[in-house]
């Protein structure tokens, strides 16, 4: 049977993160992709694209994304014939994400309508057309998934990730110490082993 690994990285990641997953997959094909979307309505059709592109001829595909690589991916791949998904710290409500940051940041909805959009001293920009379009595209995600959590993210709470494993049937598996970003030692460990064990 020929397998096909792909691999969807975070925001400020890059395909290049896909060797790491080689050894672990050593039966598969594994292709990252360096995707230039910056919001879900691009992704809709660049991910659609570039999976029609490259899953041809192969009987198992397995999805694996990080962040908002993963977000990206069940805005626009929902439909496609995915074997398994592997998400790590994946944005898994992005409206909720949107409103913490404008809470963050003082910003009313009104405020948001009204100017568009509004740079934030952490670097992101929120946008209204980007609000609007999450409320009314809701995720949609019946492909079989595994989810790696870090107990201190950031980005998104435990109830948030434990509602959304549930909504969708996913096995949700946690590190305590584990963060947004899996990067240490110990965290990557983490990562391996939980792939190992996640692999139909």
């Amino acid at each position: 049977m020929r397998r096909l690994v792909i691999y969807v990285h975070g925001k400020g990641g890059s395909a290049k993160e896909a060797k790491h997953y080689q050894p672990l997959f050593a039966e598969s094909d594994v292709i990252g992709f360096d995707y230039q979307a910056q919001n879900p309505w691009e992704a809709k059709s660049e991910f659609s694209q570039f999976f029609d592109l490259h899953s041809k001829g192969y009987e198992s595909i397995t999805l694996i994304a990080n962040s908002i690589g993963a977000f990206f991916s069940m805005s626009s791949l929902a439909e496609k014939k995915i074997s398994q998904a592997m998400f790590i710290s994946p944005i898994v409500n992005m409206e909720k994400l949107i409103t913490d940051m404008m809470l963050w940041s003082n910003v009313t909805e009104d405020a948001l309508q009204r100017k568009k959009e509004i740079p934030t001293a952490f670097g992101e920009t929120l946008s209204w057309e980007y609000l609007c379009y999450v409320r009314e595209h809701p995720i949609k995600w019946s492909i079989p998934t595994c989810i790696l959590y870090g107990g201190k993210d950031h980005l998104t709470s435990r109830e948030t990730i434990s509602e959304f494993s549930d909504r969708i049937g996913a096995i949700l598996t946690v590190m305590e110490e584990g963060e947004h970003w899996f990067h240490t030692d110990a965290q990557m460990k983490v990562l391996d082993n939980w792939i190992s064990n996640a692999m139909q």
